[in-house]
């Protein structure tokens, strides 16, 4: 059996993503590489995390799910509004727009209007790259997914868009009996048991390490009924 190999919350840290690659041995020969999403904002490299995973995607068959940071991306370039740039510069996007202009300075209205004719111009394959990705996938034993799942839909598959990139505490806190377990990032390890190493339930793994916040890249390894993980630090 192939090994199945999760990482979530990549955020422009490319170096952990490249380091853990390294670590564990990646081979898509033999392994199954599935990224949570997240792959832009706070950290430092948000434009080559992109650029690995459209790699990782069609060169090494992995698969990419959408997270909330890379469709906070998509509405910039695509739909900009006041409440749009509001939360994509509160929540790490400074950061993005570094990474893909080479700008130091504070973002100013006429900085982000540069930044995303830009970003329009040169890298609107990432834009639609991230647009299209999936918001969920499942295998025999896993369901995969950024954020998580809304228990008062009796189908999770029908929940609305949104829940799967932003879901919280509803979904941590609830039991689900889908005789698969739960796969997601988005909801720092940290905040759910005090530490950043990966989080076990009896139907859910949280895997989100909070790299972006200096803490660590974590990554599930599943074969053979086996879970094995690893982590490489942020600092």
């Amino acid at each position: 059996m192939k090994r199945i190999i999760t990482i979530s919350d990549i955020h422009g840290c490319i170096d952990q993503l490249n380091q853990m690659l390294h670590l564990i041995e990646y081979n898509s020969n033999n392994d199954q590489l599935i990224l949570l999403g997240d792959y832009v904002d706070r950290g430092p490299n948000s434009k080559e995390v992109v650029d690995k995973v459209i790699e990782l995607v069609r060169n090494h068959n992995a698969i990419a799910l959408r997270g909330n940071h890379d469709q906070r991306l998509v509405d910039l370039i695509n739909n900009d509004s006041k409440w749009i740039r509001s939360k994509f510069l509160e929540h790490g996007g400074v950061q993005t727009i570094q990474s893909y202009c080479d700008i130091n300075n504070e973002i100013s209205d006429e900085i982000l209007n540069q930044a995303r004719e830009t970003i329009k111009t040169l890298f609107d394959h990432h834009i639609d790259f991230l647009s299209r990705l999936p918001l969920y996938h499942e295998d025999h034993d896993h369901i995969y997914v950024h954020a998580g799942l809304n228990p008062n839909y009796t189908d999770w598959k029908n929940q609305p868009e949104h829940d799967f990139m932003y879901i919280k505490d509803e979904f941590i806190r609830y039991n689900f009996e889908l005789n698969k377990r739960i796969i997601f990032g988005h909801t720092r390890t940290i905040d759910i048991q005090g530490t950043s190493n990966i989080w076990f339930s009896e139907d859910k793994i949280g895997i989100d390490g909070g790299c972006a916040y200096g803490m660590q890249l974590n990554c599930l390894i599943f074969q053979d009924g086996t879970y094995i993980t690893e982590h490489i630090k942020r600092y």
